[in-house]
């Protein structure tokens, strides 16, 4: 998912993770799982590498509900 941030080689993507990579991946995880993430300062804090923002993600998608599709609802 990094890799597109730039297009990169996947390989080309460093381990440590600077703030407007950061906050893509929060706004590609988003939208990628229709949630919205409240994360704390503790949490972005925590998130200094990608093995980092991978275990954190993962525990806030998983506590997180599916927004809602705007529009009318299917019948």
């Amino acid at each position: 998912m990094l890799a597109t941030f730039g297009d990169r080689d996947p390989a080309a993507v460093p381990e440590q993770l600077d703030s407007l990579e950061l906050a893509w991946l929060v706004h590609q995880v988003e939208q990628l799982y229709a949630v919205r993430l409240d994360l704390d300062d503790d949490a972005l804090l925590r998130m200094v590498t990608v093995t980092d923002a991978l275990a954190v993600l993962r525990d806030a998608v998983a506590g997180q509900a599916p927004t809602p599709a705007s529009g009318p609802p299917h019948a």
